[in-house]
């Protein structure tokens, strides 16, 4: 009998998510279930349990013409110092409570937007204020965002010196050209500054963020790219495939030429380059150690943000927009500047829906996040979840093995190369039916 058909593959970029970053779909997040998050808050924590910090700073010099995330161009200082004061005092409202149990974060996350954006006497008090409440001594990581157009060597050194330990600078393409027509703030001689001066700073950890397919990236440019890639030698590499969701300024372009398809490459043609990207990086001396990442040396570099999350951590988000996980339930904030910050200072927590996932949704979100990573371990899901995964997703697993994507060997469940490169896609093999086919955000 011959082997099934693989699945017909996406060929042009059309505007939607692709990425999966959570499940169940945040579409089905609801403002009924907020009350939800008020009653985790209040619980002590479930022993063993790791709590995380993510704090988002919104500002950006510019709004990169492919950005969804929620971020501002067009504030002030005293605008900014509104904001900080309001996320610590956000903060001190969670840190009062039994949620907290008495933990210190396993790992903290500044993500944006831009945090490198915000001047070195504003992270100061930022970061002093978190500590007082939250201490980070006991942190194994704190993940730090970047455009490399913010960078000094004065705040790169101060940026030590406050407990980063994790930098991860927003290249996405060594190519000035590409770089302006995207709407990004830096060009190539900021970057490799930036670079050199994190390299004299010692962070024990620096990456580099690229995105493949960008508007008018060529085959020529995208080698160019990861050749300038290999030759700085960061300590991680992460690529991203270029997606148009609907809240980008790319999307309102075709809707306003009435265009379905947009001005990118077409997946055949970002997975191609993902998959070169990783060959050279393999040649390197790297290691892919997930769907989007390729490391110098795994034994030293780790990923615990991301490790910790797709483990089903607490994870404390604070500002405007940010995601969520106490107790077993998720939770996004107000997603506008004055509302958030309004409900924070009348001292309220700032939370705008939020989704408590059935004990088979949240087996399902751990077991496709950690399919990102190319293996995971069918014992970890037994053991955790008292399901065995090899009955509960018997067909998914089979089709992906019929595909020629996945192999059992033993405890593990191998994703290969190919499936890797186009994984995001094969995750919705697991959705429940309720949550196919319907808008993820």
């Amino acid at each position: 009998m011959p082997a099934p058909a693989k699945p017909a593959l996406d060929t042009s970029t059309t505007a939607g998510n692709y990425f999966v970053s959570n499940y169940p779909p945040f579409s089905f997040w609801k403002q009924d279930d907020v009350p939800e998050v008020m009653a985790a808050i209040d619980r002590e924590p479930k022993p063993g349990t790791p709590l995380g910090i993510y704090a988002h700073i919104p500002f950006c010099r510019k709004r990169c013409h492919f950005c969804y995330f929620k971020v501002y161009t067009d504030k002030d200082s005293s605008e900014i110092r509104a904001y900080t004061n309001a996320l610590l005092s956000e903060l001190k409202t969670y840190a009062e409570k039994p949620f907290i149990g008495g933990r210190k974060p396993n790992f903290v996350y500044f993500g944006g937007g831009t945090p490198s954006y915000l001047s070195i006497n504003q992270l100061q008090e930022l970061t002093d204020g978190m500590k007082a409440l939250l201490p980070w001594d006991e942190a194994e990581e704190v993940a730090f965002e970047c455009e490399p157009g913010t960078l000094t060597d004065h705040k790169l050194k101060a940026l030590r010196e406050l407990g980063i330990t994790r930098l991860s600078l927003g290249v996405e393409n060594f190519d000035d050209h590409i770089l302006e027509i995207n709407g990004r703030a830096h060009r190539s001689k900021e970057i490799i500054r930036a670079y050199n001066y994190a390299r004299e700073v010692g962070f024990p950890q620096i990456n580099i963020d690229l995105i493949a397919g960008m508007v008018e990236e060529t085959d020529e440019n995208w080698v160019a790219t990861v050749a300038q890639t290999v030759e700085v030698a960061p300590d991680c590499v992460t690529i991203y495939e270029m997606e148009i969701p609907y809240n980008t300024t790319i999307f309102q372009r075709m809707k306003a030429e009435g265009k379905l398809v947009a001005p990118v490459a077409d997946w055949e043609t970002k997975r191609r380059w993902v998959d070169y990207a990783f060959g050279e990086l393999e040649k390197a001396g790297y290691t892919v150690t997930s769907a989007y990442t390729a490391v110098k040396n795994p034994e030293k570099t780790k990923f615990v943000y991301r490790d910790r999350l797709w483990e089903g951590a607490d994870l404390l988000s604070v500002g405007v927009a940010s995601f969520g996980h106490i107790g077993g339930t998720h939770y996004q904030n107000y997603h506008e500047f004055d509302p958030y910050v309004e409900r924070v200072n009348r001292g309220e927590l700032p939370i705008y829906r939020a989704l408590t996932p059935s004990d088979d949704e949240r087996l399902i979100r751990e077991f496709i996040l950690q399919m990102k990573l190319g293996h995971l371990s069918l014992g970890y899901f037994e053991k955790k979840f008292g399901v065995d995964p090899k009955v509960r997703f018997a067909e998914p697993i089979q089709r992906l093995k019929d595909w020629g994507f996945a192999t059992i060997e033993g405890d593990q469940f191998m994703i290969n190369r190919e499936g890797l490169l186009q994984v995001d896609k094969l995750l919705h093999e697991f959705f429940l039916p309720e949550h196919r086919n319907k808008r993820y955000a």
